[in-house]
């Protein structure tokens, strides 16, 4: 099969994978022997790279973040628990170089740092990315220092049962995470597929903490940098992943922000260009000649009308297949709060919408795969979709 090719959700395929998340029975999935998902020995992606993945392919959003707290390897591994497919890491850098798995260099609401008198000091104000922010920046800590401290719920006030978790885990390297997913691969008998972010990586190549060089490092180390590799290597600015190409040959993905939108890079270079040019089939070409896929908002494939409900989807899923790009758009969540309008439940912004109705309107869309905090009820989906096919 051509890159370039559509490929259409395996029935099976995609059953087997919610049925082993809704059992707990990992044979469920290895059952699932089809020419688009599994191996011969029965493992989804094994040594096939990322065209074997199912379709959808369900990508854990910094792990199953709707149930512990974000970018720990308790959040990690309880995305696997529930089916993922892949999860998602991003990284920013340590003042020693050592690349950590944070959603922002600004961890004032992931740790327990303000708690810490000893690092009271190391408050400050940065601009990143033209955003003034106030707070304690991984940047400013050693990964011994980093280490001293827990990680905790970002989101408390939507997520109170997550906060049961706080202080259990301590912020994890990418280096730890690759370590874990070689032992989880040999505990669950497959390889575990990564979904990998560098961010602000002009703001920090401007530090002297260039993030491209140290991930491509590490995935060379752990033989994680070939083409078929499972991982993927995503950022929102282009030219981190333009970098990244040079370095390794594992798959790139651009991701996408609102249409109105530039790239920071593209900002900083005087390039006058928006997401909105990007996600034209000339744009769409452009990508493809530098990476394998696109990661877009979901207002990209869907855009919502002024009262927030869903519209009449774009053509990005037919233009970026085209191009022969596949898209991982983000990101579903359960709650109200995240929810189109037209999908909400109540008035209680933490509750539980209409999450499943949601679903199918992307998914039906052909998208490959989307970014979920909930990657059970993104696997039931999937599968609810596969049978109505």
């Amino acid at each position: 099969m051509t890159q370039g090719e559509r490929r259409t959700p395996a029935r099976r395929t995609v059953l087997g994978a919610a049925g082993a998340t809704v059992l707990g029975a990992s044979a469920a999935l290895a059952a699932t022997g089809t020419a688009q998902a599994a191996a011969p020995d029965g493992t989804p992606g094994r040594g096939h790279g990322y065209r074997s993945l199912p379709v959808p392919t369900v990508i854990g959003h910094r792990g199953a973040s709707g149930y512990r707290p974000e970018h720990t390897l308790g959040s990690y591994r309880h995305a696997l628990d529930l089916g993922a497919h892949v999860v998602e890491q991003d990284l920013v850098p340590t003042r020693d170089g050592h690349l950590v798995c944070r959603h922002e260099n600004d961890i004032t609401g992931t740790t327990d740092v303000a708690d810490h008198p000893e690092f009271a000091s190391r408050k400050t104000t940065k601009t990143v990315d033209g955003t003034a922010l106030t707070g304690w920046f991984t940047e400013d800590f050693t990964l011994a220092e980093l280490k001293t401290l827990r990680a905790k719920e970002r989101i408390p006030g939507t997520r109170q049962e997550n906060t049961l978790y706080d202080g259990r885990w301590t912020v994890p390297t990418f280096e730890e995470v690759l370590e874990w997913a070689e032992e989880e691969g040999r505990r669950r008998g497959r390889e575990i597929w990564l979904h990998v972010e560098t961010k602000h990586p002009s703001y920090f190549r401007s530090l002297g903490l260039g993030l491209e060089e140290r991930l491509a490092k590490l995935l060379r180390r752990y033989g994680r940098h070939r083409a078929n590799s499972p991982v993927f290597l995503q950022s929102f600015e282009p030219s981190s992943i333009q970098r990244l190409a040079k370095l390794v040959d594992a798959p790139g993905v651009v991701l996408l922000s609102g249409a109105s939108s530039r790239p920071w890079d593209f900002v900083e270079a005087g390039d006058p260009r928006t997401v909105a040019d990007l996600v034209t089939p000339e744009g769409l070409r452009w990508i493809a000649s530098y990476a394998q896929g696109i990661g877009p908002t979901l207002d990209l494939v869907i855009p919502k009308d002024a009262s927030g409900r869903l519209g009449t989807p774009t053509t990005l899923v037919r233009d970026a297949h085209a191009a022969g790009l596949i898209l991982h758009p983000y990101t579903h969540r359960n709650e109200n709060a995240f929810l189109p309008a037209d999908f909400r439940k109540g008035t209680d912004p933490t509750a539980y919408g209409d999450a499943f109705g949601a679903l199918k309107r992307y998914l039906e869309t052909g998208i490959d795969g989307i970014f979920s905090d909930n990657p059970d009820t993104a696997l039931l989906a999937a599968a609810d979709l596969a049978v109505d096919a």
